[in-house]
């Protein structure tokens, strides 16, 4: 049995921090791990940031579902469901995730959890566990499923080695680089035949 596991962001529904800073004009919210490696600091930012300007979960999730997917994500999804069983493996979170899963016909997910207080604002947030894209495709590979997996970015990378098959789909040029033994697709047409092909040779 073949399973394709999909990283949510830059792959299927746009980067939803960068997303929605752009949306909210909150020009902060654009912070990454590429200007704070520590992601709990970055995390604890992000969410007194979002209380100071008096956004509670409510106003967060009705922004994501403005953002929608990506063009076509809907469509390849759906396709790819007829022939494979399929997972989407995100460090985002369900609380966000949630208005984007919809539009996209609920898929199954798995990433994190955020909490929220009584009044709405979101004051923790829980992840489901340590590196839990490449850990989730080491179980899949142990309940004897081939696993063929596609990300955009960096933090796919472990997820794409430990699967029998990785994909990167439209990353920046220095994981190109630093990753030569992954194919690369531009566009959803050019990765159902990557993935095509990967189930065909794995």
């Amino acid at each position: 049995m073949q399973l394709v596991c999909l990283d949510l962001e830059g792959v299927l529904v746009p980067e939803i921090w960068i997303e929605f800073a752009s949306r909210t004009g909150i020009a902060e919210l654009r912070r990454t791990t590429r200007d704070e490696p520590d992601y709990d600091k970055l995390m604890k930012y992000r969410l007194d940031l979002l209380k100071a300007h008096k956004l509670g979960l409510p106003d967060i999730q009705k922004v994501i579902a403005a953002m929608g997917p990506m063009v076509g994500a809907k469509e390849f999804l759906d396709q790819l469901r007829r022939d494979f069983q399929v997972i989407i493996l995100s460090d985002t979170f369900y609380e966000f995730a949630m208005p984007l899963m919809a539009q996209l016909g609920m898929p199954t997910l798995f990433c994190h959890k955020l909490e929220a207080d009584a009044a709405g604002f979101l004051v923790n947030y829980h992840l489901r566990m340590p590196n839990q894209k490449k850990e989730a495709v080491q179980r899949f590979k142990e309940l004897r499923f081939q696993v063929i997996a596609a990300g955009d970015s960096y933090n796919d990378t472990a997820m794409l080695m430990e699967a029998h098959a990785g994909i990167l789909f439209h990353p920046p040029q220095n994981v190109v680089d630093e990753f030569p033994q992954f194919p690369v697709a531009l566009n959803y047409t050019e990765l159902r035949a990557a993935i095509d092909v990967a189930a065909a040779h794995i």
